[in-house]
């Protein structure tokens, strides 16, 4: 098991822990969390259908209002905190990160035997973490060419 010590990294386990309680509610089931190599991690891997799901979670802490969160069904404006209103978590998303999920994917279906005829996809969840509460809303991006 991993340890989280900065605000970040205990933001981040927030966030994926938020993001699997999603997904689960939408049929997932939840396979691996953080598989790490040298050269990259994967935050979630998970199956629905017979497919198998390679989870990016991109969290970010939100300014909101308790009475906020309950007017939208319990799910978090995405009001950031000093990011102006403009920023999205899967603005994090950038080439060389890319890469790496790629490279790591690849060593996990090589690691785990599976066969080269599996079906398979790369997901985005972006997070939004109300920080008065602790609880979040998840968007998931589906199907993210690499």
């Amino acid at each position: 098991m991993k340890l989280f010590t900065s605000k970040t990294q205990k933001l981040g386990e927030l966030g994926e822990d938020i993001a699997c309680k999603f997904l689960k509610k939408q049929g997932f089931s939840i396979i691996e969390r953080n598989y790490t190599k040298k050269w990259g991690e994967i935050d979630i891997v998970a199956k629905r259908g017979g497919k198998l799901h390679f989870i990016e979670v991109k969290s970010v802490s939100c300014l909101v209002r308790r009475s906020n969160a309950e007017a939208t069904g319990g799910n978090v404006p995405h009001e950031t905190s000093g990011m102006g209103d403009s920023y999205r978590p899967e603005d994090n998303m950038h080439g060389l990160k890319v890469k790496r999920l790629a490279k790591t994917i690849e060593s996990y279906l090589l690691e785990k035997n599976l066969s080269e005829d599996i079906s398979w996809q790369f997901d985005l969840a972006s997070v939004y973490i109300s920080q008065e509460t602790k609880e979040g809303s998840v968007e998931i991006l589906e199907d993210i060419i690499l």
